[in-house]
């Protein structure tokens, strides 16, 4: 997950802060990701889909103009 700030990222498994240059990294549906270890990028690769609908569900609440209401109703 790439940071807008500065020229680190976050791997999106463990929240640690990666340099891009040096680190693994994974392109998947046109965003590219990077990792802190093997361990992390292989546990992405198999369940990438669930890792990008978080964040977009993240995102969407930001940018939603109500209150948003997590969980079942």
């Amino acid at each position: 997950m790439q940071t807008k700030s500065d020229d680190s990222s976050f791997d999106p498994i463990c929240g640690k802060r990666v340099d891009p240059a040096g680190s693994q990294a994974v392109e998947y549906k046109k965003r590219k990701y990077f990792f802190c270890s093997d361990r992390c990028k292989e546990r992405f690769e198999r369940q990438a889909e669930r890792h990008r609908v978080q964040d977009l569900a993240r995102m969407g609440a930001l940018f939603a103009n109500q209150k948003v209401r997590w969980g079942v109703a």
